[in-house]
């Protein structure tokens, strides 16, 4: 078990994890609330990668993580990931456009 204290790092080690061998792959989040901690991990029964956090932040990384393996996940490991992340930034940039009108 292996934690990965850089986001990124974590999330192209789990792509690369999920590419390798899309069949005995799992990805599973867990959330303590008493704690207050967030746990990633990603595994293929031989390698598993982890990431910690207790940030708040850090909820709209895992949504941006959860959008990459749905795609991997209905399309194949193939699969062009950057839809889901430009689904994201095209989402965020309405939100901010509809900030400025007045209701």
């Amino acid at each position: 078990m292996v934690y990965i204290t850089s986001w990124d790092e974590f999330v192209d080690r789990s792509i690369q994890l999920f590419r390798a061998d899309p069949i005995s792959s799992r990805y599973v989040m867990k959330y303590r609330h008493c704690d207050g901690k967030l746990v990633l991990k990603v595994t293929d029964n031989r390698e598993c990668l982890k990431f910690k956090s207790d940030q708040a932040q850090d909820a709209k990384k895992m949504e941006k993580l959860n959008n990459i393996f749905f795609v991997l996940m209905t399309k194949g490991p193939d699969a062009d990931i950057t839809e889901a992340t430009s689904k994201e930034q095209g989402e965020a940039q309405s939100a901010k456009r509809g900030r400025g009108r007045k209701q």
